[in-house]
């Protein structure tokens, strides 16, 4: 048994590579073309020069009948070899390079012929329509062989027929023109192919650096995993032609915008109504890390152009994280508002204990309830005109904050809001952002004061959030409402330039509005209007107004220590 290797036999078939099947393709093309055409060319070719043969022995016969004499002599002579008819028959077709020129009586016998021998005799082919008045043309075998004959009458002066003239030309000769004109049509045919394969050579080479010089099969796994990859990551893609319109929105651009398929084609102005998120996609808003707001989501967009013209533009949900980063804030101001508690307590504690070894009994019982009964008025003073619990701790809890920042929280006593509300979360968010706001606005300036208000009217609510800060230009009044706007640094887990835009985007969401003007006396006042943000009354319905203690301003902590 040999130990020689089998011989592998390389199979045939398509190149792989893009560049190399769409050369051989189109110089297969190139040929095929060449060669129909040559072939489509060729065939009426052989018909065109019987034609034309014809035509030309019809030519020289009607021009030989039309001289006189010849009609004459043929009547007065008689069909001899070196008769005058023989004669100028003889000089007709050595003047013509005819095969031969034949002159005929009625009869069809012949007086003249190439050969004088056969003068006199009668002639092989039928002689009849031509006699009987009309033009002959056709390819007919004779005595000569094959030729392309021409026949005509023969008239005398009075236009009488009186014999018949026939020319033929060799066929041979029509054949050598057919085959003389191939090598020039060939010519031609290649010369076409090369300027064909020149111009397939450039466009393959066009195709290879468009394409990288892949193989079809690896523009195939390409797009797949394209699609795959758009389709599968949890990043919004939106794709823009040049004229601005959607050309492609993955699986969570779709959902993060509310949109649907339906959408590809359009543009972001008629698919998302105006708006920041549709300037971002538009590319009016420039910039990268574009906050906008879209619904409930808070979306990151980055805009790149492409080479198209186009844009691509990526969508990042930053709801969570803009939640986690608001819980964090809230969780370092408890911290903050405990530490400072912790720190007011042992000073407390200590006036107790001070209070308690100079045996002064009764001051340090008044002391403990002045303590008590502060800290029982503020909560007390929230509840009774705020009967929502989560908005109500969300007050007290801000209270504590305000405090430990310096700054005087008030509950306005024409507050009072019933524990109706529909939407009690989105009420929170909007009144934990605007406190918030407030406070970064009043912290650290003299006597730093927010108000809040809070009004119910039927199922509509007005909240209003007064401070005592530096107020807000009138020409960026309506700029803090954008999403990504703020004047304020941020913080390094989150971004600024949000919370307002929540706060009209909720109010909006309501049939409401969310506006902004000077405070009286200075500052900024918020004024958010919901008109559908009560359930109605089960029972009968709140008074409009009732009377309330005189309410207690939140005291901060040096307030209480100045005391």
């Amino acid at each position: 048994m040999s130990s020689t290797p089998p011989v592998r036999r390389r199979r045939l078939g398509l190149p792989r590579r893009v560049f190399s099947q769409v050369l051989l393709m189109q110089l297969a093309i190139a040929a095929g073309v060449a060669v129909l055409a040559t072939g489509l060319f060729l065939a009426p070719l052989s018909d065109q020069l019987d034609d034309q043969a014809m035509r030309r022995a019809l030519a020289i016969a009607q021009t030989t009948a039309q001289q006189p004499q010849v009609a004459e002599e043929l009547r007065t002579t008689r069909p001899t070899t070196d008769g005058p008819v023989q004669t100028e028959a003889e000089r007709i077709r050595k003047a013509t390079q005819a095969e031969y020129v034949v002159v005929m009586d009625r009869q069809g016998v012949r007086w003249s012929h190439t050969d004088p021998s056969r003068i006199g005799e009668v002639v092989s082919t039928d002689p009849g329509q031509a006699l009987a008045g009309r033009d002959v043309m056709e390819i007919d075998d004779g005595t000569l062989g094959r030729s392309a004959r021409g026949k005509v009458p023969l008239r005398d002066a009075g236009g009488d027929i009186v014999g018949a003239v026939s020319v033929g030309i060799a066929y041979d000769s029509v054949r050598a023109r057919l085959v003389h004109a191939i090598p020039g049509l060939f010519a031609y045919a290649g010369g076409a192919l090369a300027v064909g394969a020149l111009a397939a050579w450039l466009i393959s080479r066009r195709v290879q650096r468009q394409t990288r010089d892949l193989a079809f099969s690896d523009i195939a796994g390409l797009l797949a995993e394209r699609e795959a990859m758009l389709h599968g990551i949890r990043e919004g893609v939106v794709a823009l032609d040049r004229g601005g319109r959607m050309r492609l929105l993955n699986d969570e651009a779709q959902r993060l915008l509310n949109l649907g398929a339906e959408a590809v084609g359009r543009s972001p102005d008629e698919a998302l109504g105006s708006g920041r998120t549709a300037d971002v996609l538009a590319g009016r808003v420039t910039g990268t890390d574009l906050l906008t707001v879209r619904g409930q989501r808070v979306l990151v967009a980055n805009r790149m152009p492409t080479d198209d013209g186009g844009a691509v533009a990526t969508l990042r949900d930053r709801t969570e994280l803009e939640q986690l980063g608001r819980e964090l804030d809230s969780t370092r101001g408890l911290i903050d508002a405990l530490r400072a508690q912790d720190h007011e307590h042992a000073n407390r504690m200590h006036t107790l204990l001070g209070l308690l070894e100079l045996e002064m009994y009764d001051d340090a019982v008044e002391f403990v309830g002045e303590v008590v009964c502060d800290h029982r008025v503020t909560a007390e003073q929230i509840t009774e005109r705020i009967q929502d619990p989560l908005l109500a701790a969300l007050l007290v809890g801000k209270a504590t904050v305000a405090a430990e920042r310096g700054v005087t929280l008030w509950v306005s006593d024409r507050t009072l809001l019933p524990d109706r509300l529909v939407d009690p979360r989105g009420l929170v968010t909007i009144v934990g952002n605007l406190v918030d706001n407030a406070l970064d606005a009043t912290a650290g300036t003299s006597h730093a004061r927010v108000e809040v208000e809070l009004r119910a009217q039927g199922r509509a609510a007005t909240l209003r959030v007064r401070d005592t800060g530096p107020g807000i230009p009138a020409e960026h009044r309506e700029l803090v409402f954008t999403a990504g706007w703020s004047t304020k640094e941020p913080p390094a887990h989150r971004r600024r330039g949000i919370g307002l835009s929540l706060v009209r985007r909720l109010a909006e969401r309501q049939g409401g509005s969310a506006t902004v003007d000077a405070a009286h006396g200075g500052g900024a006042e918020f004024v958010v209007v919901l008109p559908e943000a009560l359930a109605e009354a089960d029972l009968e319905p709140v008074p409009a107004a009732r009377a309330v203690p005189a309410p207690t301003p939140v005291n901060t902590a040096a307030e209480e220590e100045s005391r």
